[in-house]
């Protein structure tokens, strides 16, 4: 985005919401104590909930079922009350009467099986492939019958929006009607969003009737700061030590990770159904794999490129309660030494590179140009694996050449979500290799697949937990890094992120990564101080 284009939309931003002055005498206070600009660097693909639009978090335009409470347990949102039949197949929600749609039609119990069923259909990052059926029994009653018992049930729903049967189309995602605390006003792609408090929205009235949401670099968002032209900014932990007078930065903890996947299938010739090749010779040896996972001091790159501005990253689920703490291990370069040195790696050229059968071990790992966090943790990581002969050759490039050689290279990869879908998606056989960001290092195992079917159809949430954790060891094999160890996880991100002085952002629910907006999933609670 060039300097001009900033300009105009910061001119913009301002004449449709008088914000702030650029004048330093400005800086704590807006003019209007009821509006926001917030720069921030990932624009929705959609503003539809059928096809992902607030996936992981709450979409802010549309209503859901029920929503998480910052500590992730759930509370009723449209729903007034639901039960589980014993087999657990059969959902009945009771859902309030009092909601409407922004063009002023009623929200019923049609519309939340039209939209169900919509999303089992768009088959996109909405999984309800498990959902038999959804159906309205009368205005306020819906039952949804599943086809096997699925714990994640819940946590699918809390982030499915319900739209308008009536006033459903393929341009919804572009022009959204919903029932929840804000509606669209405008979205100019590659540049904002618009949206404005919902005047007949059923709950309590937010406090920010007017925001902007303006997409713009790392950088750019950092000189919307500096120029007092922004009221919050999503920044990077590269960028978030710079001091901005009438801001302060808040470190948002996060399941937001950062970390190499990590090809388990030699290179045997084999492709995708695109035509990507498939497999590492190099990676797929065990050894390689858990040597550069104990051999990285995790906390070191935390200090150093995260400017402290994260915590060490041991899975994709870690302090969640599904989480199996024995994933956990200690920095060990010697013991990552003798991982190669007992599988026959040495380094008989002298070169610094340990060889096997005349195979070093040397890869490439590629990652998006112009993210400086992934980048930097890429470099430090592949510098402190160099130590024990393993050369990792860090090369920016585009997502489009990404997802055609993230089968074969290693990737330094973001995922995160607070909920235990990640772990199920990430792993199963059946998801290896399929085109797709989830598995292209092609994990398959039996074992693990049994504890992740164990997991999602489990009646209780400790029944599931408990799956959940064998799925990352069961004291034998599992997805950890002292497993099998697909993945060499690294960091979790902080959500480093600038707020002018006197706006409160409230409790912010634990991000997830940063495609579904997670920074404004809670923004009826946001407000400037004295309103």
């Amino acid at each position: 985005m060039n300097i001009k284009k900033i300009s105009v939309l910061f001119l913009t931003a301002v004449m449709v919401f008088s914000v702030t002055s650029c004048n330093n005498a400005d800086r704590t206070a807006p003019r209007d104590r009821d509006s926001v600009v917030i720069a921030i660097g990932s624009e929705p693909e959609t503003l539809d909930p059928t096809k992902g639009w607030g996936h992981g978090n709450s979409p802010i335009v549309q209503s859901t079922l029920v929503k998480y409470r910052s500590d992730l347990t759930f509370e009723n949102d449209l729903a007034v009350s639901y039960k589980l039949s014993d087999d657990g197949l059969v959902w009945t929600f009771t859902i309030r009467d009092d909601a409407y749609f922004t063009d002023g039609e009623k929200l019923t119990a049609s519309d939340v099986a039209f939209t169900l069923e919509t999303a089992k259909k768009a088959r996109g990052s909405v999984d309800l492939t498990y959902m038999e059926s959804a159906a309205a029994l009368d205005d306020t009653t819906v039952i949804v019958t599943l086809s096997k018992p699925t714990s994640i049930f819940l946590n699918t729903l809390a982030s499915v929006g319900i739209v308008p049967e009536h006033a459903y189309s393929e341009d919804y995602g572009i022009s959204p009607i919903g029932s929840g605390p804000y509606k669209l006003v405008e979205w100019r792609p590659q540049e904002q969003l618009v949206f404005t408090a919902n005047e007949n929205y059923y709950g309590n009235a937010p406090a920010i009737k007017n925001v902007t949401v303006v997409f713009m670099s790392e950088d750019a968002a950092l000189a919307a700061v500096q120029a007092g032209q922004a009221d919050v900014a999503y920044s990077t932990a590269t960028l978030g030590m710079t001091q901005v007078e009438g801001y302060h930065v808040e470190a948002i903890p996060s399941a937001d990770n950062r970390g190499f996947t990590l090809p388990v299938l030699p290179d045997e010739g084999r492709t995708t159904e695109s035509g990507a090749p498939v497999g590492n010779d190099v990676t797929s040896n065990i050894e390689i794999r858990q040597a550069i996972a104990y051999a990285i001091d995790r906390q070191q790159i935390v200090d150093s490129v995260l400017n402290g501005f994260g915590r060490p990253a041991y899975s994709e689920n870690d302090g969640m309660p599904w989480n199996n703490p024995e994933v956990v291990i200690d920095t060990d370069v010697g013991y990552a030494r003798k991982l190669l040195s007992d599988a026959g790696w040495t380094d008989t050229d002298g070169d610094g590179i340990v060889e096997r059968d005349g195979l070093k071990a040397e890869f490439s790992c590629i990652y998006p140009s112009g993210d400086s966090v992934r980048q930097a943790v890429a470099m430090a990581a592949a510098q402190q694996v160099k130590e024990i002969g393993i050369k990792i050759n860090v090369e920016g490039t585009s997502w489009d050449e990404i997802m055609q050689r993230m089968f074969s290279e290693a990737v330094m990869m973001g995922w995160g979500s607070a909920i235990p879908n990640e772990t199920y998606y990430l792993y199963r056989s059946e998801g290896a290799l399929l085109d797709d960001f989830y598995n292209p290092e092609g994990y398959m195992n039996d074992v693990t697949d049994g504890y992740l079917n164990a997991a999602m159809e489990a009646l209780t949430q400790d029944e599931a937990n408990e799956n959940w954790k064998k799925v990352q060891w069961d004291g034998n094999t599992g997805t950890a890094m002292c497993g099998e160890c697909p993945w060499v996880w690294i960091v979790n991100l902080d959500h480093v992120t600038y707020v002018r002085d006197g706006l409160s952002i409230g409790e912010q629910p634990i991000h997830g990564h940063g495609h579904g907006l997670p920074l404004i999933q809670n923004l009826d609670k946001w407000n400037w101080e004295g309103t």
